[in-house]
């Protein structure tokens, strides 16, 4: 602001005139509007009226005018200079980078590339952009400490963590790795579901049971996680898997995905004829996937016949999922490969029966895929166990028109189904997990028996966590309590986004839910624990759609040690996915430009990957 303002006042900011605070006269602000507006009369008014305060405002001028420059030159010389390395933005900026690395993927060599070197120069010519070595052995073990500090603060309160494990062997260099991934529920802030990865640390020799007991165990020993915190451990179904487990002493269950698998590839896959036209169906992908030629003239096909140009999926042999989208996809593109093979060579054809047959194959594992797409979200929990189960063995057992030709199929795979999940409803970590989500509490059960010893053992834990909750400080909840505390309020249903696919398992579950509501009747109950187990199991279950860690965010109030139960219950996944995802990652580090990438060094980055959106809140 000019120093002439001293010596005037406005009445109001968009004022035309400035009234001299000497001789009270208005003087024009030298415009029609603000934008216009200058203090040239104001200056010249105290210039012919008042010379001796225009002479104080002349030096105030001059004064003011040597600052400014002294200040120009100063921040000239300043800009010149580089920054140090331990300067706040130096560092800033540097944290950055690291941050880059972690969460692009990108080899620690990259800041020695000439291209990023020439960026930071040009974005900023006074930072000394560090070499490889300085990032590996300071910027980024300085970072996995912030990280690893921040994920310590998250579980210091959690009593009740499950985990999942997996070991994985790199492709381009002779390591494995074997990860623990840790699952909780976040009670502070409104049931919410937390996961992070604890470790991804190398795993040398063999991999006996005892070997990776032991592995483990010293991992929850450097986390301070003691034996009791521990839920259940999700595994795959191999036997050193289990073993471990059990020398461990701690619950584990199997892999749900996995085990879906094997009732796939035991119930339809392994039959002959199945199995025949698969390895047609592969061979003809592979032929594709291999040849660009071949590629480019079935591309040309299908402009021709204004089909899109997708591309066909190639499967894996250990995921049945990836079979069925091979046959989708070489179904959607019968009629180009038809004409292909009319014109050019193929390693094999398809029979007119095979093709009928993989039409077949994909009506029969239609829901298999839904279930599996299902129970593969980072949200599922071990309640969708017993209910999947019971909704599958419905539909295969279940008759109906359309069933021609396939009906031996669904036999078969309601065998399997029967053969691998005839004690599921026995096991009570998915019990009382399905009887504490509030979509299906004890409407799934098929038998009278496992529906009694279910709630028996809910009873026995909810007692347990009750006896639990007395002897240590009580739990902040949270502090406001619903409209009506007596009724939950209805949570918005959210569609299901991952696909648009039109679900064969939705009428079951409803159809089911009805039953059991029909066939519900009061019944008396005598402890405080029952009590409140009998009303909360005897209240309407709330959609499928909905999120169980939302409803008991809400109702934690009304049901707070039933609420602290299902913490503990519901954190346990079903299947061991995440720690699949996780490898994911771990083949994006640990690649052919960073296949010399030490131990130490590859259990950070992945570590970093997977956990540093948690504090950065991504």
């Amino acid at each position: 602001m000019s120093a002439v303002w001293q010596y005037f006042t406005v009445d109001f900011p968009t004022s035309k005139t400035a009234k001299c605070n000497i001789c009270k006269e208005a003087i024009s602000r030298g415009g029609t509007n603000v934008a216009n507006f200058n203090t040239s009369n104001l200056i010249k008014h105290l210039k012919t009226r008042h010379t001796k305060e225009h002479d104080e405002f002349t030096k105030a001028k001059g004064k003011k005018k040597d600052e400014l420059q002294q200040q120009t030159l100063e921040t000239a010389f300043q800009r010149r200079d580089k920054f140090t390395k331990d300067s706040q933005k130096a560092t800033k900026i540097t944290d950055k980078i690291v941050e880059f690395i972690v969460l692009d993927d990108q080899p620690l060599s990259v800041v020695e590339n000439v291209g990023f070197r020439r960026l930071m120069e040009h974005l900023e010519p006074r930072y000394c952009l560090p070499g490889r070595k300085y990032i590996s052995e300071t910027a980024l073990p300085k970072l996995y400490e912030t990280v690893r500090e921040h994920i310590l603060c998250m579980l210091k309160d959690v009593h009740a963590i499950s985990f999942t494990t997996d070991i994985w062997s790199s492709d381009v260099c002779p390591m494995s790795l074997l990860s623990l991934t840790s699952h909780w529920v976040d009670r502070e802030s409104t049931f919410t579901p937390r996961s992070a990865v604890l470790h991804a640390n190398e795993f040398r020799g063999s991999h006996t049971g005892t070997s990776i007991a032991e592995a483990i165990e010293e991992m929850l020993v450097k986390w301070k996680i003691p034996k009791s915190n521990v839920h259940v451990v999700l595994r795959d179904n191999a036997s050193n898997m289990k073993k471990a487990m059990d020398e461990m002493d701690v619950a584990s269950l199997g892999c749900f995905a996995h085990t879906l698998q094997l009732v796939v590839h035991e119930g339809l896959l392994s039959q002959r004829s199945v199995s025949d036209a698969l390895a047609n169906g592969r061979k003809i992908v592979g032929h594709f996937k291999h040849s660009p030629l071949a590629t480019t003239r079935l591309e040309e096909i299908k402009k021709d016949l204004q089909m899109p140009t997708k591309r066909l999926h190639q499967d894996v042999a250990t995921r049945w999922n990836s079979t069925y989208y091979m046959v989708e996809s070489l179904l959607e593109q019968k009629r180009s490969i038809s004409a292909y093979g009319a014109d050019h060579d193929l390693p094999v054809t398809l029979t007119s029966y095979q093709w009928a047959l993989l039409e077949k194959i994909i009506i029969v594992l239609a829901p298999f895929e839904e279930l599996t797409r299902q129970i593969s979200s980072s949200t599922s929990s071990a309640a969708e166990v017993i209910p999947s189960v019971t909704v599958l063995k419905r539909l295969l057992a279940r008759e109906n028109e359309g069933d021609t030709g396939i009906k031996t199929m669904k036999t078969t795979l309601l065998e399997a189904v029967q053969k691998r999940f005839k004690t599921i409803e026995n096991e009570p970590l998915y019990a009382v997990a399905t009887l504490l989500d509030p979509r299906f509490k004890d409407r799934y059960f098929t038998g009278a028996d496992s529906n009694k010893n279910a709630k028996d053992a809910l009873t026995q834990e909810v007692e347990k966590m009750e006896a639990a909750l007395l002897s240590r400080t009580t739990p902040k909840g949270a502090e406001t309590v619903p409209e009506n505390p007596h009724k939950a309020p209805r949570l918005e249903a959210q569609p299901d986004s991952s696909s648009s696919r039109k679900s064969s398992l939705k009428g079951l579950f409803e159809e089911i839910l009805q039953e059991h509501d029909e066939e519900r009747g009061a019944s008396s109950t005598s402890t405080q624990v029952q009590n409140q187990i009998q009303t909360y199991l005897t209240e309407q279950t709330v959609p499928r759609s909905d999120s169980p860690f939302q409803y008991w965010g809400v109702n934690q109030i009304r049901f707070p040690t039933l609420a602290a139960t299902a913490a503990k219950f519901l954190c346990a996944p079903c299947t061991s996915v995440d720690s699949e995802r996780l490898f994911s990652v771990a083949s994006n580090i640990i690649d052919a430009r960073r296949n010399r990438l030490g131990g130490e060094r590859a259990e950070m980055l992945i570590f970093l990957k997977k956990n540093l959106p948690l504090l950065l809140k991504l």
